[in-house]
């Protein structure tokens, strides 16, 4: 089985991802995936940060990668979690991922995550499985939509790929 120790830290990570991931919709006011500058502003001063325009634009600059005025989903989390530490939950995600949703439901449980990692790096009981899944399930349905797995786990992977440069 995988170390407590080490797997808490990394469910930490996670649910550190999936509070940016929430906070990122938060900032995306018209749902359309991506950050303004106006977005970006607006939600600052809603929280009491009074930022001129030239620090949002710094801000927006420093995370914008691909250089077209907005932040993604992808640039957001890269800008706000280049100093988290993901050990190996990410490489058992992405593994994971590649093996689940066999069944063509478009969701993973914890059941399906148990499956494909048995044979995995870390030997994760179910139960260990069904906690990772529970701190990605936004609604509680006990299920992970297969989109947002996707998204944590390349958004995991990109951070983790950034520390090994």
């Amino acid at each position: 089985m995988a170390q407590v120790g080490s797997l808490s830290a990394e469910i930490e990570s996670l649910n550190q991802v999936l509070s940016l991931m929430e906070a990122f919709r938060a900032f995306d006011s018209d749902n359309d995936g991506f950050i303004t500058a106006a977005e970006l502003g607006g939600i600052l001063g809603s929280l009491g940060y009074n930022a001129s325009e030239q620090d949002v634009s710094a801000m927006m600059q420093q995370g914008d990668t691909n250089k077209d005025g907005l932040l993604s989903m992808q640039e957001f989390l890269e800008m706000n979690t280049k100093d988290m530490e993901l050990g190996e939950l990410a490489n058992l995600l992405k593994t994971a991922y590649e093996a689940l949703n066999v069944n063509g439901d478009d969701i993973v449980t914890g059941e399906e995550l148990y499956e494909a990692t048995v044979n995995g790096e870390l030997d994760l009981s179910l139960e260990d499985c069904q906690s990772i899944i529970a701190s990605m399930d936004a609604d509680g349905d006990g299920a992970v939509s297969s989109e947002d797995f996707r998204v944590i786990v390349n958004s995991l992977q990109a951070l983790e790929n950034s520390f090994l440069m």
